[in-house]
């Protein structure tokens, strides 16, 4: 039996399995909370969000927002939200997601992608798995909470 793969664009229609994944990904999250947020991520034109269905069921997804280079010209598009469905893993759908990231990046003229990571033991796998795709470790990141 061969498994098809397709990677589409994400609609207002999958929030479903777009909560689900975030869970995967360890942020618990409600279909309300996820209704808002993708709103207000469809609302925006910078914004791209690409799903990853694995015999017909969604298993993956790869969240994207272009953005400009204050210390270069032109655009550089970022990865927001990675992750595949832990029960999927391992079958070349997350590569499919970069790639198809890099080909949309390109598209709109973006002339660098890049990621932040977790530094958790549970993201070393996803951070090989970087690694492997050709993304070099390049800087740490800081974050800080307003609320």
């Amino acid at each position: 039996m061969r498994c098809e793969m397709e990677i589409r664009k994400a609609t207002v229609n999958d929030i479903k399995e777009i909560k689900n994944l975030m869970e995967h990904l360890g942020y618990p999250t409600t279909i309300e909370q996820m209704k808002k947020r993708f709103n207000n991520i469809e609302s925006s034109p910078d914004y791209h969000t690409l799903l990853a269905s694995y015999d017909d069921k969604i298993v993956g997804m790869i969240g994207l927002v272009k953005g400009y280079y204050y210390e270069l010209d032109g655009l550089y598009v970022r990865i927001v939200a990675l992750v595949v469905d832990s029960n999927h893993r391992n079958k070349g759908i997350g590569k499919q997601l970069l790639k198809e990231a890099e080909i949309w990046a390109k598209k709109i003229g973006a002339t660098g992608i890049g990621l932040n990571s977790g530094n958790r033991p549970e993201r070393i796998n996803a951070h090989k798995f970087y690694k492997s795709s050709g993304y070099a470790e390049k800087s740490v990141g800081f974050a800080k909470r307003l609320i």
